[in-house]
């Protein structure tokens, strides 16, 4: 039984792309600890998927459009200010562009998504029980296994001190690692609640099995050795609560409020997705209360905080860290990148030249303007902003549209698409108050999940 269930759930629909789909998996698998050999892992199988599809991908227009997007960041670097930076910056996003274009090829079916969501949610536990440590017990370590093969980094009590970070350059990046990790564990979560529920009304149940029939066919042609396979359903919910009530913890703890607020938004569109008016209700009642809290006006909000911990309504309102320089704000930094793109607006001043540009007006080093398409129109101009934006943003309106034809997709499979598309527009809505790009975990992660969801969309659209 365990072997079968194997084979019909890892199966790859293109026989020519089992090898390159069992890569897919082990990279993934091993990417948070390890980035070099997963990154390397992973581009392996995205160069045999090349190899063995590379008349599809160069059909496609979708990757035509990237192609002219590499041509135009080329072009805004020999204008730049800091050409060498600009030219560094180039690597943010061309070997990424190859990359998409052969995972796009690559992952074809909901169930692939299904098993990249439990590789990415299983190996997140070390990422994420290295964070309680680091905090809570003081662990601190520069680890490096032959470099390649094992590279953790902890910093003592997070960075900032008191944030968690775990092996992360940041508590922000990893933030944003967890609410990848968190939405797609409680779409994983849901379907095991829902399979247990099935179960639990018996005739229902063998109901429901009738309707998932067509799934189920689509299923047992899919396979590949991968590194992990799903427990069964009972074992998958009990575990999954326990790995998202983690998660969640690990991420309030990080005191991104950026990441709370996407978090909390995705437990409310999941809840719309059900039809959970009970659920929609108190989480509405619990953001209301917190908001108040943090600004209403005193009379007001000194009754929330009676209830409400200050450890969010202080980080929501600023008060936890008052007196913070005005050059430090969000707000000054995108009022400058504005300003820039607005004096270059058809090649900008180049990839990473904001830091250079943002010291000398305001005498203080800042990586990024903490939004990355106001950063992309300050440093490659309007055109390859709008561009960048209308490709990505094709993916997701033809990944909702996929997910709105209920005749193409079973219904099983209907609630994995929307996981994804869920934490695209988490990645988007993060990066309008961050900058992910330069973390090399969450860039790889960011464009397998786009071409994950672009080739499901290809599989159903034909396009």
């Amino acid at each position: 039984m365990l072997g079968t269930r194997l084979k019909t759930a890892f199966r790859h629909p293109n026989p020519n792309l089992q090898f390159p789909w069992n890569l897919a998996q082990i990279g993934l698998f091993i990417f948070p600890l390890s980035p070099f050999l997963g990154a390397v892992t992973l581009g392996l199988a995205s160069l045999k998927t090349w190899l063995r599809q590379h008349r599809t991908i160069i059909q496609s227009p979708l990757n035509w459009g990237f192609a002219l997007l590499g041509v135009l960041l080329i072009i805004s670097s020999a204008f730049a200010e800091n050409k060498t930076e600009a030219f560094l910056g180039l690597f943010n996003f061309l070997p990424f562009f190859l990359f998409f274009a052969g995972f796009s090829a690559l992952i074809q079916t909901p169930t692939q998504l299904r098993q990249l969501s439990w590789n990415l949610v299983i190996s997140s536990i070390p990422v994420v029980i290295i964070g309680f440590g680091q905090l809570f017990l003081g662990w601190t370590s520069k680890l490096e296994i032959l470099w390649i093969v094992l590279e953790i980094n902890i910093l003592p009590q997070g960075d900032p001190r008191g944030r968690m970070a775990s092996i992360f350059m940041h508590a922000n990046t990893l933030a944003a690692y967890l609410v990848i990790v968190f939405i797609l564990g409680l779409g994983l979560w849901l379907e095991s609640f829902q399979q247990l529920r099935g179960r639990g009304q018996g005739a229902g149940g063998q109901k429901d099995k009738e309707t998932r029939g067509q799934g189920d066919k689509e299923d047992k042609e899919e396979i590949s050795i991968s590194p992990l396979s799903p427990p069964s359903p009972p074992l998958s919910f009990l575990f999954l609560t326990a790995v998202l009530i983690t998660n969640f913890a690990a991420l309030i703890l990080t005191n991104s409020r950026n990441a709370w607020a996407i978090a909390i938004a995705a437990c409310l569109a999941y809840a719309v997705y059900q039809g959970w008016r009970i659920l929609i209700a108190f989480v509405s009642g619990v953001v209301a209360s917190v908001m108040l809290a943090a600004f209403a006006p005193q009379a007001i909000a000194v009754i929330f905080r009676k209830v409400v911990p200050a450890f969010f309504w202080a980080r929501l309102n600023d008060q936890m860290y008052p007196d913070r320089p005005t050059a430090l704000m969000r707000k000054t930094q995108w009022q400058f990148a504005w300003s820039l793109a607005e004096q270059r607006p058809w090649t900008g001043w180049g990839l990473r030249n904001f830091t250079a540009l943002y010291k000398a007006h305001s005498q203080i080093r800042l990586g990024h303007p903490h939004n990355l398409f106001l950063m992309l129109s300050a440093e490659t101009g309007l055109p390859s902003t709008l561009l960048y934006c209308g490709l990505l943003g094709w993916i997701l309106f033809a990944g909702v549209q996929v997910l709105r034809r209920s005749k193409d997709i079973d219904h099983k499979d209907k609630l994995i698409l929307f996981s994804y598309l869920l934490v695209l527009v988490g990645w988007v809505l993060f990066n309008t108050a961050d900058v992910t790009l330069f973390d090399f975990r969450l860039n790889t992660l960011a464009w397998l999940l786009f071409s994950s969801v672009c080739g499901v969309v290809y599989r159903y659209k034909n396009v």
